[in-house]
């Protein structure tokens, strides 16, 4: 019984030290360079040690080349004047392309989702990046959103039809539905992605194949919202 006991205590005292450890860093530059890191999502105390103490056994030009990426990157990088998507120059490079059909416009989330689309090699239309869904919760609202935007391009009249390609959470739906009234009155065509992906799933995670299929096999957005509206009465 006291053997127990004291291996309890031990073990709190243990895990104790272990976590004070992390806060008791040998150099001011060490631990800031650690807070930088586990401020990132995902990453906590013991990840972001790991890879400050990884990087210190690297050579100084390649640290410098990491650095100096992310500076570059958060210095240059533009937003896409037509589609919002992230890109080195004021036109992505998939608006610029000629043999991108300017009639369809596939509207996602976030570039995750743009590269999770481009990987199935079945879209040759062109993006709207959001830049979020519709969360009242976490306080993202339609304005904070490029839905404005989106409804400019589609009065130029270029457009032929709208493929709402968000996840299949209560938020994406949300988004959808937002998004289909808001384009109601123009002469578009509204469609969503077959229900291939998971009621829940986040885009991103979904599979190519089951991705294509759910981009070949879309549907009216109008159908799909009726159907649900049946289920509720």
């Amino acid at each position: 019984m006291a053997d127990e006991k004291f291996g309890v205590i031990f073990g709190k005292v243990q895990k104790r030290d272990i976590m004070s450890a992390f806060h008791n860093y040998p150099s001011k530059l060490l631990e800031q360079a650690v807070r930088e890191f586990a401020a990132l999502p995902g990453i906590g105390n013991k990840t972001a040690l790991r890879l400050v103490l990884h990087l210190l056994k690297q050579e100084k030009e390649d640290v410098e080349s990491f650095g100096n990426a992310m500076i570059e990157l958060k210095k240059n990088i533009h937003h896409c004047h037509t589609c919002q998507n992230i890109s080195d120059t004021e036109v992505c490079q998939i608006c610029a392309n000629p043999k991108r059909s300017r009639e369809q416009v596939c509207v996602v989330e976030n570039i995750r989702d743009v590269m999770a689309i481009e990987g199935t090699n079945q879209y040759t239309g062109l993006y709207h990046v959001l830049g979020g869904i519709i969360s009242p919760i976490d306080g993202v609202g339609p304005g904070d959103l490029t839905i404005d935007q989106l409804e400019l391009r589609i009065k130029s009249g270029e457009t032929k039809e709208v493929i709402l390609a968000l996840s299949t959470t209560m938020e994406g739906d949300t988004t959808n539905f937002y998004i289909y009234k808001r384009l109601q009155t123009y002469p578009v065509k509204v469609t969503t992605l077959a229900r291939g992906v998971a009621i829940g799933d986040e885009l991103e995670y979904a599979d190519e194949i089951t991705l294509g299929r759910s981009i070949v096999d879309r549907t009216p957005f109008e159908g799909t919202f009726s159907g649900r509206k049946q289920d509720l009465t």
